[in-house]
């Protein structure tokens, strides 16, 4: 019998997240890939870990991740990684990161699993067949307005125009009553958050495939809607990302877009 896809990106996340929590635990140097962007050990060796099962179980499969695998996003068969989401938290020993693994087939993600190694979270999905988190079933929040939640929202790590950008974005949704806003440092986590129905909606000027591709398929089965700041399909390039939970899009659109920087790969 073939192996499923979803069976095979839990196995690749178990293996990445028990290399993540040994090098919590005993120590790792950090390094910088440009200014505050940090990287280290734990990144780049949790993603060959994650490589290694994905090709002993599919060898002819596309890999496009964070740190040293960059196939064609044009691959019949790819898999998105993102080996550790949430290294700025890692680094100072805050346990919120996770691991980020997407399968996609012709360009449509058809799972995805986000795993915290830390607190042995699971979220997973299937393209037809739900979200879950540690085997419950989730959904987005029944929230209508924004004046009833709470918004996730992420910097990227441009100290310039799109901080001031995102800060101007909150200064404005803060006029609209919502209850407050939550910067955790995690998209891929963030999106789990949407799923879960703990924010209303999340967003961020600029993401990579592999911060969004798994959080994107959980939030769309939990019964949400992704697109870019601008309402745009996304794709698997570097763009914003705005995930709800369908009801909030369009009032969140109508603050967000207009202070998008249009930064884009």
């Amino acid at each position: 019998m073939a192996v499923a896809p979803i069976d095979v990106a839990r196995s690749a996340a178990q293996a990445a997240g028990e290399i993540i929590a040994r090098y919590f635990r005993e120590g790792v140097t950090m390094r910088l890939k440009n200014p505050c962007d940090l990287v280290s050990d734990a990144d780049v060796n949790a993603e060959q870990a994650i490589v290694d099962v994905v090709r002993a179980a599919f060898p002819g499969h596309a890999v496009l991740a964070e740190e040293k695998h960059k196939d064609s996003i044009d691959a019949e068969h790819l898999w998105v990684i993102d080996p550790l989401d949430g290294t700025t938290n890692f680094a100072h020993h805050i346990p919120h990161f996770g691991v980020s693994i997407a399968y996609l087939h012709r360009g449509v993600a058809q799972c995805g699993v986000i795993y915290n190694p830390l607190r042995d979270d699971w979220y997973t999905a299937e393209r037809g067949a739900g979200a879950f988190h540690n085997g419950q079933r989730l959904g987005v929040s029944e929230h209508k307005n924004l004046n009833e939640t709470l918004v996730g929202l992420g910097f990227y790590y441009d100290r310039g125009a799109l901080m001031e950008a995102t800060l101007t974005a909150v200064h404005a949704l803060f006029q609209e009553q919502i209850h407050g806003v939550r910067r955790f440092g995690a998209a891929s986590l963030d999106l789990c958050a949407v799923a879960e129905g703990l924010f209303g909606a999340f967003f961020e000027y600029v993401l990579s495939p592999w911060d969004y591709a798994a959080g994107k398929l959980l939030v769309e089965e939990a019964g949400g809607l992704v697109t870019t700041c601008t309402g745009h399909t996304l794709g698997l390039t570097r763009s914003s990302v705005l995930a709800s939970n369908g009801h909030l899009h369009e009032a969140m659109l109508e603050v967000i877009a207009r202070h998008d920087p249009g930064v884009t790969a």
